[in-house]
């Protein structure tokens, strides 16, 4: 994939991503869960913070959830979950920590599989600390909210800036093509079950027409 200087992309394009960004992130307090899922994607950086959040404490066991990933699929021949689970391990947690949820393809099943994982495992719990990428929080709470209604959620990610993230993936149309489709999810997705609804603020919704009009759409739903 080619990378995408951002000096191709223009101060509006990056103000309108940065609206998009902000609404994204749920901005949940930090607090002890009885479980992280960490959500299988393109980016290691979740398996990483992850792991961050299990050496501190805040967690007693992980399920890390995910099969190929189509973005990447060098990256991860073997599976998102599969990866991320040695990621942390490399980074300091222990084997007897992890589950393993190798199927999930969508964020649904990536929160389903995980809770019939923890049930198979006997793992008793009443609250989950979803670790995403940072642009897909919010996506990621309405879709809990919708498959595990009972369950007390708390959604977190790696603690970067837009620029700083977009820099570590290496490609900024990506980014911005990816924070345009998980919007359309959190948009779209309540229509078809998949998720509660979520109040989109007008000058979000603004931003996120100008990206679509702009050509950041590769992303998008067919």
């Amino acid at each position: 994939m080619t990378s995408t200087s951002r000096r191709e992309i223009t101060d509006q394009q990056w103000a309108d991503t940065a609206l998009l960004w902000d609404y994204q992130q749920m901005g949940h307090e930090l607090r002890p869960c009885d479980v992280a899922i960490g959500l299988g994607s393109h980016d290691l950086g979740v398996a990483a913070e992850t792991a961050r959040l299990y050496l501190r404490g805040l967690v007693q066991r992980i399920v890390f959830t995910g099969g190929p990933n189509p973005s990447r699929p060098d990256a991860f021949p073997r599976g998102e979950a599969v990866h991320f689970a040695e990621h942390a391990v490399a980074l300091g947690v222990p084997e007897s920590a992890i589950l393993r949820e190798p199927n999930a393809r969508n964020t649904g099943q990536n929160i389903e599989f995980s809770r019939k994982v923890l049930a198979e495992a006997g793992v008793r719990l009443s609250s989950v600390l979803l670790v995403s990428m940072p642009y897909m929080e919010r996506r990621a709470y309405a879709t809990c909210r919708q498959v595990w209604p009972e369950v007390d959620v708390v959604c977190t990610s790696s603690a970067m800036d837009l620029h700083d993230y977009a820099k570590s993936i290496g490609d900024d149309r990506l980014v911005i093509d990816s924070l345009v489709g998980d919007l359309q999810r959190v948009i779209e997705y309540p229509k078809l079950g998949f998720a509660v609804a979520q109040d989109v603020p007008g000058s979000v919704h603004d931003a996120y027409q100008r990206l679509i009009d702009d050509g950041f759409t590769s992303r998008l739903l067919p």
